[in-house]
């Protein structure tokens, strides 16, 4: 069970690592061409920039589940280095109640808002709803609280799996 729960979780995490990859590439390609459109061909296109938020919607939420679970997110560990290991593990935890916490406010809220939005249309875009284009949010909910479970089930994935913050070059 233990091990297709870590295997599941990877394959999930390489998924947030491709969309949010592509989503990536996406952007740097149109958005250059609305450029040269604008202004070398005197001809503005209307959908790079409406496109570009879209993909950066899933870009930003995907690769947040993403980094959360590889462990390279931004984290400011002074003052941990600083206090007891008791105190330590109790910040921690605390830690992980809002990272549960802004999973579900994600969650929870991400489906309100594809549900209020569901029948609104893009103008650049008229056939995609709106509703489908915020999908990411409580997708990447989902996403975070699956990879919270593993990192308290099993302890996180194994260093194999993702590069974690301690194998970054140290700029010291």
């Amino acid at each position: 069970m233990r091990n297709r729960y870590r295997q599941a979780m990877e394959g999930l995490y390489l998924a947030c690592i491709v969309l949010s990859g592509a989503a990536l590439v996406i952007i740097t390609l149109i958005i250059p061409l609305g450029v040269f459109m604008r202004y070398v061909m005197n001809a503005a296109l209307s959908w790079p920039e409406p496109a570009s938020v879209i993909m950066m919607v899933m870009f930003s939420f995907l690769g947040g589940a993403a980094v959360y679970r590889a462990k390279v997110h931004v984290a400011v560990e002074a003052l941990l280095n600083a206090v007891s290991e008791r105190n330590r593990k109790i910040m921690l935890w605390g830690v992980d109640a809002c990272m549960i916490a802004t999973a579900l406010f994600m969650l929870v809220y991400g489906v309100q808002l594809c549900i209020t939005t569901w029948h609104q249309s893009i103008s650049d875009f008229p056939g995609l709803s709106v509703g489908v284009t915020y999908m990411p949010i409580p997708l990447a909910g989902v996403l975070t609280l699956l990879f919270i479970v593993e990192r308290l089930w099993l302890g996180g994935p194994p260093k194999s799996d993702v590069m974690y913050s301690d194998q970054a070059v140290d700029l010291e």
